[in-house]
């Protein structure tokens, strides 16, 4: 009879697979066998042809819900084939690695209905999982994805338990976190102080919450604080607690239909929400509100997500007091949830109990612990689903690492990311992963993490990098780690310039190499020339990129101090439009106004900026909507705010409100007039719906005239100004509209998370000409 050997290639690694591919081919009377392999997964197969044809086709059509083939290869298989069709031992061999990480993902159907079973020997269980569901990446130490390779090797299945890993039938089937009660993780109560508390952790928990308390939960890739959201003491208290005064808090509901009072769900936001990776989603907020506005204050949306972990489930089902049947689960539920990392704003999420009785002794009443040890720290990730397509926010739980799929394949290179937003990225082959969100590198806690995280990436992947790639900005703390790890493993080292990067993302995304018209606005970035600047048109290609043009620069008085005091900037502006006297009039009662003022006189410490997320800064601080930012963005997101809600038959764009001119150093989009229209404005909500209108105007009369200048068709818009939906959808609707394709980040965030992918891109783009790197600080001959 025939044989055939297939090499799968894909998500096919811990995601129930193997358990599907011998139902299937058990089903159609196949002998063979299947494992893990280094690259994926091997099967053997041996019958009549029509059987080897349709196990082919059912292959691709019946996936378990969490896989996904990337590609199979098929050859015949001359080898000896025994009667039957078995699960073999996972197998490396001496071949590279090229495996995908598998990823977190949320409790399914099947593992709730059991948990709420009665008669089921894991009622109530808070680690019930499945080959469908439960911890995956959080649990690994290295690949392939088998229990002795994960934190659960600890736990040593009892005999219930090792019957369901062995039988082939069984939705547990070599299921790695298979336990149950008897045998697995366990879970407990304790106090500020250390004390295990005596009684049902579940009961504890929601006391501590009818009381109004702060409660620390450890769940899969970290720990969460949670208070009831309905409670504005307790949300207040979360605030002062966790040292976060204006940031906006996520929310917990246990389903869509509890969620209908408070935001207005989208289609796809209803989809993400119950997706596997099941993340924060972003919504519009339905108004008047329940909630107490310091949930998220002055802002028109908010995150909400469902439970993703059994134990959610089990806090939700105790609040509750433990209904029967399997309605409950569908019914809107009175409990609403602040659910929020569990760290000092600004600090890497806490994973590991001791590190949690130490860190949060002072902020949560109650710790409920378990001994499942988490190998990989992940936050929430968060997706803005207001608008088609969604946008990635924060890569974190189930999103990370992400794989994208690059244009090529290429040698292999790390790149250490940005400043703020700090990602990772590490290429094998032709596919890039992304790291989880590492966050801002202000503090030492974070560089810690960025240097354990560059080893458990390469050990992970087992990668070693032949080149290195970090920003051009040498001060940085990933810039300088960088330098170190490329003399320590003897590799060039290769800078890339921030706006540069951003661009070369999102061609990495759409797998491009051919020129494009960059268009970055963000917050701040280095250029070649060591000059500030945060709004730049780039022609980017293979052989590295060239200025076209950028916005008209505006002073930063006191440096990056401005950056979170919109009203120095708003100073700034009425000195350079010689109404300096503004500056004392408004802003008297701080006791920095007179400095500011002298700053400006003498032009200390103000250095200039071409940076649009500064503009926006301005503007709030011109309005009055914000003088100074609790949070990165606070300023721009409360205007786009006000932007939204404004009366919009009031508003239109006014083409004198800005200019663009032809310049040595390219074309200049002067935006002064439409600021200095603010300045007099009586009413903040106009004002702001005026500047976002005239906005999009000035910039798509500037990308368009430059877009034809260089004979250009594809742009690509990067940077974190484009996590403004209302920018980012108008402004690709009118260059579409004017006959240009238009690319934008679907898989990464626009915002500096992306920038480790964009210097990778930028990297493997250079080495493929002539074997160089232009416009960095390092090129190769």
């Amino acid at each position: 009879m025939p044989a055939l050997r297939l090499s799968v290639s894909g998500q096919v690694q811990g995601v129930g697979f193997r358990p599907f591919v011998h139902r299937l081919a058990s089903s159609l009377s196949l002998d063979g066998e299947v494992c893990n392999t280094g690259q994926g997964v091997r099967i053997d197969l041996r019958g009549s042809s029509d059987a080897l044809s349709r196990f082919q086709q059912r292959l691709r059509a019946e996936l378990p819900p969490l896989a996904q083939i990337d590609g199979i290869e098929t050859e015949v298989f001359n080898g000896a084939i025994g009667p039957g069709f078995r699960i073999d031992a996972s197998e490396r061999g001496e071949s590279a690695l090229k495996l995908p990480v598998t990823l977190d993902a949320n409790v399914c159907a099947e593992c709730l209905d059991e948990l709420f079973d009665p008669a089921n020997r894991r009622y109530r269980y808070p680690f019930i999982n499945c080959t469908h569901c439960g911890p995956r990446y959080s649990l690994i130490r290295q690949l392939p994805y088998d229990r002795a390779n994960t934190s659960m090797a600890e736990f040593q299945q009892c005999p219930a338990c090792l019957d369901e890993y062995s039988d082939s039938q069984h939705r547990r089937f070599h299921a790695q976190p298979n336990a149950c009660a008897d045998c697995g993780p366990e879970l407990w109560a304790e106090s500020p102080a250390g004390e295990r508390l005596a009684g049902d952790p579940l009961s504890l928990a929601v006391e501590a919450l009818k009381r109004g308390e702060i409660i620390a939960l450890r769940g899969m890739g970290g720990f969460h604080l949670a208070c009831d959201a309905d409670n504005a003491e307790a949300v207040a208290e979360l605030r002062r607690r966790k040292r976060r005064p204006g940031k906006p808090f996520a929310l917990m509901a246990l389903n869509p239909a509890s969620l209908d009072e408070l935001v207005e769900l989208t289609e796809q936001g209803a989809e993400l929400v119950q997706s596997t990776a099941a993340p924060v989603v972003l919504q519009r907020v339905k108004k008047p509100s329940p909630l107490p506005e310091s949930v998220a204050p002055g802002l028109d949306r908010l995150g909400v997500m469902l439970p993703h972990s059994p134990l959610h489930w089990l806090l939700f089902h105790e609040y509750a007091d433990r209904p029967e049947g399997v309605g409950w689960r569908d019914q809107r539920h009175s409990l609403r949830l602040v659910m929020t990392s569990a760290n000092l704003s600004g600090e890497p999420l806490i994973t590991a109990n001791d590190e949690a009785r130490h860190k949060l002794a002072g902020i949560a009443d109650l710790l409920v612990l378990h001994n499942r040890e988490i190998e990989h720290r992940c936050d929430d990730s968060v997706v803005n689903a207001i608008s088609a397509p969604a946008a990635m926010i924060r890569l974190g739980r189930g999103l990370a690492p992400k794989r994208v799929a690059l244009k090529s394949e290429g040698p292999a290179v790390l790149a250490l990311g940005a400043y703020l937003k700090n990602t990772l990225c590490l290429t094998r082959g032709a596919d890039a992963f992304i790291s989880p969100h590492i966050g801002d590198l202000d503090n030492a806690a974070n560089c810690r993490t960025l240097e354990a995280s560059v080893n458990e990436l390469q050990a992970l992947l087992e990668v070693k990098p032949e080149y290195i790639a970090c920003d051009l900005h040498p001060d940085f703390y990933a810039s300088r780690l960088a330098q170190t790890l490329a003399e320590q493993l003897g590799v060039p080292l290769h800078p890339v310039q921030h706006h540069h990067a951003h661009i070369a993302a999102v061609m990495a995304e759409h797998r491009l190499s051919e020129p494009v018209l960059g268009v970055a606005l963000d917050g701040v970035g280095l250029g070649s020339d060591g000059q500030l600047r945060g709004g730049e048109l780039l022609r980017v290609d293979a052989g590295g990129f060239a200025q076209l043009g950028e916005l008209a620069s505006i002073a930063l008085p006191g440096g990056d101090k401005a950056a979170r005091e919109p009203w120095r900037l708003a100073s700034a502006l009425f000195y350079r439009l010689g109404r300096p006297e503004l500056i004392e009039q408004r802003f008297g009662d701080d006791p920095a106004a007179a400095g500011v003022r002298l700053m400006l006189d003498r032009g200390l410490n103000c250095p200039a900026t071409s940076s649009l997320g500064r503009l926006f800064d301005t503007a709030a601080g011109v309005l009055g909507i914000c003088r100074q930012q609790s949070f990165e963005a606070e300023a721009p997101m409360l205007l786009e705010a006000l932007a939204r809600n404004a009366d919009r038959t009031e508003v239109e764009a006014d083409r004198s409100l800005f200019e663009i001119r032809a310049t040595g150093a390219g074309l200049i989009l002067d935006l002064m007039p439409l600021l200095a229209s603010l300045i007099d404005e009586a009413d903040p909500q106009l004002g702001a719906a005026r500047f976002q209108a005239t906005l999009v105007q000035a910039l798509t009369e500037w990308i368009q005239r430059s877009a034809r200048e260089q004979a250009l068709d594809i742009v690509a818009l990067g940077g974190g100004c484009f996590l403004n939906i209302a920018l980012r959808d108008q402004l690709k609707g009118r260059l579409e509209a004017g006959g240009l394709r238009v690319l934008i980040p679907t898989q990464l965030p626009s915002n500096d998370a992306a920038i480790s992918l964009g210097q990778v891109w930028a990297v493997r783009m250079g080495l493929s000409v002539k074997g160089r790197i232009t416009n960095n600080a390092v090129e190769e001959g």
